[in-house]
């Protein structure tokens, strides 16, 4: 998908608005935007369909900078690997991501879900692999962001993707995927849920608030 084919998107969500001051933000793919009960207290949904980590980069001045996030989740680089690219090219865009989080909204804590082995994509699970490597290797130059490996969790004992985490599709997630997703989300929760400014005034969550409805 091309760049603009996101805008009918992307114009949508800028003109969604929220009642919510730093949220707590998750920002990619399909995989962000289809989560189901995501959106609640004081986390916010910035998913768009089809994303690449590359439209995550482009879009980000648009659709994170005015949310003023105290955190912020990425999850999106499968689609660009669905599409043929290479990655050394996904490396290059989280860079260009990750660059513009440092440089816009320093100290604010960012942490990347790893690209997720589906059925759809079993053929090139040795380059979600070396994606991932890649990425959780450079995240290590950035001090407030860290990577979360999801991906060994997804996979069979004889290392195949795990059928019943997806949809017919093979490709999204199903709700045993999305389960398994939060209770891996939960050692992170301190990161995640960082105490809010002073300008915000609001406690902490955690993930046991959210389910709750708070």
């Amino acid at each position: 998908m091309s760049i603009d084919s996101y805008e009918r998107e992307v114009r949508a969500l800028e003109q969604t608005r929220l009642n919510v001051d730093c949220p707590v933000v998750f920002y990619g793919s399909s995989s962000i935007r289809l989560w189901p009960g995501l959106e609640r207290g004081e986390i916010v949904n910035r998913g768009f369909g089809g994303s690449t980590l590359e439209a995550c980069a482009y879009y980000f001045e648009r659709l994170i900078l005015p949310l003023h996030p105290r955190s912020l989740i990425v999850y999106a680089g499968d689609n660009d690997l669905g599409d043929g690219r290479r990655p050394e090219q996904v490396l290059g865009w989280f860079r260009e991501l990750a660059a513009k989080i440092d440089a816009r909204i320093p100290g604010v804590p960012f942490g990347y879900i790893s690209v997720k082995p589906s059925p759809a994509r079993a053929g090139i699970l040795d380059l979600i692999r070396l994606t991932n490597k890649l990425i959780e290797r450079e995240m290590e130059g950035h001090p407030n962001g860290y990577f979360m490996p999801f991906f060994d969790s997804m996979l069979d004992a004889g290392g195949r993707p795990r059928p019943e985490l997806f949809l017919s599709d093979g490709l999204h997630l199903s709700l045993t995927g999305y389960r398994l997703w939060e209770s891996l989300l939960i050692p992170y929760q301190n990161r995640i849920f960082t105490p809010l400014s002073s300008k915000c005034n609001k406690p902490q969550l955690s993930f046991k608030d959210v389910e709750s409805g708070v």
